[in-house]
């Protein structure tokens, strides 16, 4: 009995495994060089806004130490 339930369920999980497969295959695809073209094209325009590019300024920074800490 026990050998027919596993066989049941790895059929079924076989049958999902096809599934993802089926579905993942079906996916468009681009080119990498169109997909790199179009990447750089995005940084070149979006850089100036990007903060680990440009910084953050320091009257905008949430992180920034509210006081300095001095040892005496």
């Amino acid at each position: 009995m026990e050998g027919k339930m596993y066989s049941c369920s790895s059929v079924l999980q076989a049958r999902k495994a096809v599934e993802q497969l089926r579905a993942e295959a079906n996916i468009e695809r681009i080119k990498i060089s169109v997909a790199a073209a179009q990447l750089v094209q995005y940084c070149q325009e979006n850089g100036r806004s990007d903060p680990l590019l440009t910084g953050i300024s320091a009257s905008s920074n949430p992180f920034k130490d509210k006081k300095s800490c001095l040892l005496l």
